[in-house]
C-alpha cells in the first residue's frame, strides 16, 4: 500500500470518530505542555463552599474544552482546504492541553468533569461540521467568534476566583492567551465575520452548557 495515499472522506470520518472516542476515554494527546498551575502553591484555607465553586468553574472550562475539540474535529472533517484542516487540528491539539490541565485541577479539588461530556461532544461536533460545510472562510470566522466568547467567559471566571487560588488562575490565564491567539490566527487566515444573530445564538448555546456543566 502506498505510504502517502490520499485520505478519502471515509478515512477522515473514521479518524475523526477515533479522536472523539479517545478524547472521551481520556486517551487523547495534546502538545505535551506542562500544566502552568503546577508551579503555584496550593491555597490551603478555602472553605468547602469556595472549593465547590472553584470546581464548578473548572468543570465549565473542562466542558468548554471538550466542546472546542468537537468543534475543531467537525470543522476539520469537512474543510475544503488542506491547510485549513491542518490549522484546525493543530489548534485542537493545544485545546487538549487545556482539557488535561482542567481535569488535573478538578482532581486536585477532589471533584470530577461533567458527566454530560458525550452530549457536549456530539452537539459541538454537529455544530462544527455545519459551520465547516458553509465554507472555510465561514468556518474560520466561527472559530474567531468562538474564541472571542471563550476569552470573555475566561475573564469572568478569573474575576470570580478567590485571590489565593493561584493554581486555577495560572491555568485560566494561559488558556485565555491561547484562545486569543487561535482567534487571531483564524482572522489572519481569512475568517469571515459572523452575522449578529449567529453570534447571539452561540451565546445562548454557551449559557446552556455552562449552566449544565457547573452542576452535573
Amino acid at each position: 500500500m502506498p505510504m502517502n495515499r490520499q485520505l478519502t472522506p471515509a478515512d477522515r470520518l473514521l479518524s475523526t470518530l477515533n479522536r472523539g472516542l479517545s478524547l472521551l476515554a481520556e486517551r487523547g494527546s495534546g502538545t505535551g505542555r506542562s500544566n502552568p498551575g503546577k508551579t503555584q502553591a496550593e491555597a490551603g484555607d478555602a472553605d468547602d463552599a469556595s472549593r465547590r465553586h472553584i470546581a464548578g468553574l473548572m468543570r465549565i472550562n473542562h466542558a468548554g474544552e471538550v466542546a472546542a475539540q468537537a468543534l475543531y474535529h467537525g470543522q476539520a472533517l469537512v474543510a475544503r482546504n488542506p491547510q485549513t484542516r491542518q490549522q484546525l487540528l493543530a489548534a485542537a491539539r493545544e485545546e487538549h492541553d487545556h482539557l488535561r490541565w482542567c481535569e488535573e485541577r478538578l482532581h486536585e479539588l477532589n471533584d470530577a468533569p461533567s458527566r454530560l461530556q458525550p452530549l457536549w461532544y456530539a452537539g459541538s461536533f454537529a455544530i462544527g461540521a455545519a459551520a465547516g460545510l458553509a465554507g472555510d472562510r465561514w468556518s474560520l470566522g466561527f472559530i474567531d467568534e468562538t474564541e472571542r466568547q471563550v476569552s470573555e467567559h475566561l475573564g469572568e471566571h478569573l474575576q470570580q476566583l478567590p485571590e489565593q487560588d493561584q493554581r486555577s488562575r495560572a491555568i485560566l490565564e494561559q488558556m485565555r492567551r491561547d484562545e486569543e491567539r487561535h482567534g487571531r490566527e483564524a482572522r489572519e487566515a481569512g475568517g469571515q465575520p459572523l452575522p449578529a444573530p449567529v453570534k447571539g445564538l452561540m451565546r445562548q448555546v454557551a449559557r446552556v452548557m455552562k449552566f449544565g456543566a457547573y452542576r452535573i
